[in-house]
């Protein structure tokens, strides 16, 4: 049994690191545009299912990695960052990263009742939460299976592109809005 959850913790980590990369690009995607496309609708709504089936991977991971008894991982160091008794600095990342989900999933569900500056906020420390989720996954990742460990190497280069993608485009609403500050008053 304990191998068993020892398998299912590597693969639900695995699937979550890509799945939480998705997430990323498709946020990228959306980030800044004021569209209502059809094509926009669909990726954002995508972006959201997407976040919650990784957050249902990434709990079936914690679980798992706290229950197989041949690491020290215990409940308390699933919330609180390195404090665990096994790899405190690399499950540490991983809990930090976790906990930024914790804040960016429940400010999501909130968002009706937040102001758009306080979800911002909040959904920006996803930033963080990615690169510390790759470390994470690089790190603990099975020396002796390196395909594990290219698994989050592929995923920062996918979202390596994606941010960069988002930082140096130019939408036609960004250029409106920056025609509109260069206007004089008259």
């Amino acid at each position: 049994m304990n191998e068993l959850l020892w398998f299912v913790s590597r693969a639900t980590g695995t699937a979550s690191i890509v799945l939480l990369t998705a997430v990323l690009v498709l946020g990228a995607l959306t980030a800044g545009r004021r569209s209502r496309a059809l094509s926009q609708t669909v990726v954002v709504g995508l972006h959201r299912s997407l976040a919650l089936g990784t957050s249902a991977f990434l709990l079936a991971h914690i679980g798992t990695a706290v229950l197989e008894t041949y690491v020290s991982i215990d409940w308390v160091s699933a919330f609180v960052p390195f404090t665990a008794g096994y790899q405190p600095l690399w499950v540490g990342l991983g809990t930090l990263a976790f906990d930024i989900v914790l804040a960016v999933v429940a400010t999501s569900l909130l968002r009706h009742r937040l102001s758009r500056r306080a979800w911002k906020a909040v959904h920006l420390t996803a930033f963080a939460l990615w690169p510390l989720a790759l470390v994470h996954g690089y790190a603990m990742g099975t020396a002796n299976e390196p395909l594990l460990r290219l698994v989050p190497v592929a995923c920062a280069v996918v979202g390596g592109l994606a941010l960069t993608w988002r930082a140096v485009a130019r939408h036609a609403d960004q250029d409106r809005r920056q025609a509109i500050l260069t206007q004089e008053w008259s």
